[in-house]
Order: structure tokens, then C-alpha cells, then sequence
């Protein structure tokens, strides 16, 4: 039977003003060397909408709590420069603000998340930052947008009340980041037709004592089922893969067998975490009005050699594709609390799904850019339960990793099945048994490479994509999947 739908906002997007993501990945200015419009380079816009990219989080990141967004809007010229203390120490010039993000967001057809600035600003700041973006009559704030050159206010659905309270939003403990969150959420207003959607700051990983914290600080949640989620209406969580610790990450691109399983046996830890906070969710908030937004996850590693340690430019293999299909085969099993994801980050920083080369201009796809284009089908969709059988476990990192993961969506008549064969080594033959409805196969991709640390690059930049996958057969139980070792297939069901 179809359950939940799975938003389409899980797989989102996370731009921070960090080493290359802004400046020379989105952001061309008036460069005439790079094809671009109102200075947004035009083939990043190319490549995320054929993602149907449903929103982008910006400034930041810990970038937010010290980004006063005034210093972003009138005359480029004419605006303040400021101190980038987070990510290198450099000087940030404001090029880049609060309107060239919002025209970024028209070019994508994307949603705008805005993370506030709890840290370092105040309440009046955010609440005019609101006031300025979605009022329509002749207010203050409104009054300065006009003079800046938008006449019409901008529908800004998403809003964060600071970043990482916790850490580099302020070191706040969880008390005392409660009571701000309320009291900043208190001027994050509705304005016009233009509806908030406040996402406080939550746990990191399996800090579930701050989960808890935070839902205690609700208003009553479990007394009226009709009655929404106040002050603010949904929490975050920060995950990030690593085969090491923080100091030592682990390399992008040379890695052993150990370290494959590894990646994706912590990958997978984001099931549990998803299912534990949700269960202290579940105790204050039993109709489940508050989500949970996942607004930064992806791998992690040490940056490429010769560059900015600072900047977090990282090489992208197969590898990173695979986390990439186990977090989302997660976000799919908990669509009832999982309302939005956002990868980090987008262009050049982390686990980017593009990456722009400084030198020959080449934009290149990376696997995991694949994996969202694949998955596109899933947006909005129902989920589908999945019950695997007999699946081939390998013990990494002191636990079983499951070697298959597998998500399915339904949407009138078809159903769009994704399969991971995480074994780097084995191929594997899994049958697809759809109780109740009988299917055949439409077409069938797959990405998979020579070996596991395939990556693309501007010389090779199609080394690993998808390519046509004739391996789907008819089986006496329903269908069969032949799955090469390392691999991401995305099948096309039709349903009758």
C-alpha cells in the first residue's frame, strides 16, 4: 500500500559562502568569460534544474551567524566588505546578497531557505530581513527593497533561526538556545500571503539530549491534533560521513575496501539517527507536527592536495554516490518526519554534486550529481513499504551492514524502484516481489564504473554516469535484478 509522500524538499541544496560554492561556482559577476545572467553562471543553473531542484539554503552554515544581510543589498560598489573568519579569513565582498540569491532561486525554479542570523545579530535584524524579502505595501522595509530594484516582494517560505547554536552559532547550551529560538521566531512573521515555515536549530548526530530540550520547549503539541506547531515548526539535524576522525577525515579518492564499508556503514547510521530522535519526537509531539529538516549531510573528507584547506574542495567517486542512495533510501523510510534535506554543499565545497575548474572553465557532473538526477522520480511520490529478504550483510565499523539498500515510490501507475548493490565486489540478483500488483519493466539505468574510486574530472568528466541497464528480467515472483558489484540502478515500473 502507498504511504507517506516523500517530499520533493529532501532533496534539496545547501550554498554557503565558503571557498569556491558562492564565488566562482554560482556566482560569476560580470565576468565575460563565462556565460551567465544577471552575473549566475548559466550552465550550473543548466545542470540543477534538470535536478528540479525544490530549494536552496544560503548564507550559510556557520557563514550565517556572522552575515548582517544590509551589507548585502544597494550598489554592489557601495557595499561593505567583511572578514570571513569561518572559512579562511578572507574578505567577502558582498557581491553576492540578498537579491542576487533571490534571482538565483528564480533562475532554479527553487524554493528559498534563508538561515538567520542568531549569533551575531538580533531580533530587529531578522525581523526586518522578513519584513524586507515578502511585504507587499509601502512599509519601511519594503519601501528599501523598491529603492534597490525589486518592486515585488519574493514568496521566502523557509526560514532558520540560526545555525548550530550548539557550536559555531553561538557554543549555546540547549536551554538557552530554546528561549532564543522562541523569542526570535516570535518576529519571524507571516507577511502578506507569504507563509513561514520556521526550522529552529537541532541535534547534532545523536545528541538527543538537545533534541529533547528542544521539544520540551514547544507549546503543547499532543492536546489539540488541528492546532499547528508553535513558536517554530520543525528542527534540524547535522550528519556527516567520515572514514576517520575530524582532524583526519579520510581521503576522497584513495581509500581501501575497509574504507568503502566503512563510509557506508556510518552512511547508514542515519537511519538509526533518524529513528531514535524521531521517538523523542514522538514523545512530546504524537501527531507529528514537527518536522525534521536534515540541512546538511554528505561526506566529508580531507580537501584535495594543493588546495585551500579552508575551502573544503573535495574529489567526488562512486563511493560518495552510494552515501548519497543511502541517505535517501533513510529520508524515504521517514517521510512521516523527514519534511526537507539539503545536501552540503552544492557547487565545489563538500560533497558537491557540481564542480566548476578554475582553469579551463569545464563544468563537470559528479556521480553523486547522478544520483539526485535518478532519483527525480521520487519527488512526491508515495513511498512504498520495503521488506528485504536474505540480504547479504557484511560487520563494518562494530555493526552489520546491510549490502542492499532499496527505496520504491509509487505514483498512479508506476513505481520507480532504486537499488544499491554496496558490495565492492560481488554482483548481486535481488527480486523485486510487488504483493497485490503485477509489473514490467519500462527502462532501467544504471551508474556504476570500472572501479570504485571512479570519479569525473574536466578531462573525463562522463567517467561515471548512467548508461541504459538491460539486466531487469521477468521472474516467477515478479522481477529480476541482476546488480553488478558497486552500483545505483534506478527502474521504471508500470503497474497493473
Amino acid at each position: 500500500m502507498p504511504g507517506r509522500v516523500i517530499s520533493r524538499h529532501v532533496y534539496g541544496h545547501f550554498a554557503e559562502h565558503l571557498g569556491r560554492c558562492v564565488h566562482g561556482g554560482f556566482w560569476v559577476g560580470e565576468d565575460p568569460k563565462v556565460s551567465n545572467v544577471r552575473g549566475v553562471r548559466s550552465d550550473v543553473v543548466e545542470a540543477l534544474r534538470a535536478l528540479r531542484i525544490p530549494n536552496l539554503r544560503w548564507p550559510g552554515g556557520c557563514f550565517a551567524d556572522t552575515y548582517h544581510w544590509r551589507d548585502g543589498v544597494g550598489p554592489r560598489e557601495r557595499r561593505p566588505r567583511m572578514v570571513n573568519g569561518h572559512w579562511g579569513d578572507v574578505v567577502e565582498d558582498n557581491s553576492f546578497g540578498t537579491h542576487e540569491f533571490l534571482d538565483l532561486c528564480e533562475q532554479l525554479g527553487a524554493e528559498p531557505y534563508v538561515s538567520g542570523n542568531v549569533g551575531s545579530g538580533s531580533v530587529r535584524e531578522l525581523a526586518e530581513w522578513v519584513e524586507y524579502l515578502t511585504r507587499a505595501d509601502d512599509s519601511p522595509m519594503a519601501a528599501s527593497r523598491r529603492a534597490h530594484g525589486r518592486d515585488e516582494p519574493w514568496r521566502v517560505p523557509f526560514w532558520g533561526i540560526g545555525n548550530e547554536a550548539w557550536g559555531c552559532g553561538g557554543n549555546m547550551r540547549a536551554e538557552q538556545y530554546a528561549s532564543l529560538a522562541r523569542h526570535y521566531s516570535t518576529f519571524v512573521r507571516d507577511q502578506g500571503d507569504n507563509k513561514v515555515y520556521r526550522i529552529a536549530v537541532g541535534p547534532s548526530d545523536g545528541d538527543y539530549e538537545w533534541t529533547e530540550t528542544m521539544m520540551r520547549s514547544f507549546d503543547d503539541l499532543a492536546a489539540d491534533p488541528d492546532a499547528p506547531a508553535g513558536p517554530f515548526q520543525a528542527l534540524s539535524l547535522h550528519y556527516y560521513t567520515m572514514t576517520g576522525s575530524w582532524s583526519d577525515k579520510g581521503a576522497a579518492t584513495r581509500f581501501t575496501d575497509d574504507e568503502w564499508y566503512v563510509a557506508l556503514s556510518r552512511a547508514s547510521v542515519m537511519a538509526e539517527y533518524l529513528t531514535r530522535h524521531s521517538t523523542v519526537m514522538d514523545r512530546y509531539d504524537p501527531h507529528r507536527k514537527v518536522g525534521l529538516v536534515v540541512d546538511e549531510w554528505g561526506t566529508w573528507w580531507n580537501v584535495e592536495p594543493g588546495t585551500d584547506p579552508a575551502f573544503l574542495y573535495q574529489q567526488n567517486t562512486l563511493r560518495d554516490a552510494l552515501v548519497a542512495a543511502v541517505h535517501f533510501d533513510a529520508f524515504h523510510r521517514h517521510a512521516d518526519r523527514v519534511v526537507m534535506a539539503n545536501i552540503a554543499q552544492t557547487v565545489n565545497v563538500l560533497q558537491a554534486v557540481l564542480l566548476t575548474d578554475p582553469e579551463s572553465g569545464v563544468l563537470v557532473r559528479t556521480p553523486t550529481y547522478h544520483v539526485f538526477e535518478m532519483s527525480t522520480g521520487h519527488h512526491d511520490a508515495a513511498s512504498l513499504d520495503v521488506h528485504l529478504r536474505d540480504v547479504p550483510t557484511v560487520e563494518s565499523d562494530g555493526r552489520q551492514l546491510d549490502l542492499v539498500s532499496v527505496t520504491a515510490s509509487t505514483r498512479d501507475d508506476s513505481a520507480l524502484v532504486s537499488l544499491a548493490n554496496l558490495d565492492i565486489g560481488s554482483p548481486v540478483e535481488v527480486v523485486l516481489d510487488l504483493r497485490g500488483r503485477t509489473a514490467r519493466c519500462r527502462g532501467a539505468r544504471i551508474l556504476t564504473a570500472p572501479t570504485p574510486a571512479s570519479h569525473n574530472t574536466p578531462h573525463s568528466p562522463s567517467a561515471v554516469a548512467p548508461v541504459v541497464f538491460d539486466g531487469v528480467r521477468e521472474h516467477p515472483r515478479g522481477l529480476l535484478v541482476e546488480l553488478p558489484p558497486h552500483s545505483y540502478l534506478a527502474a521504471e515500473l508500470q503497474l497493473t
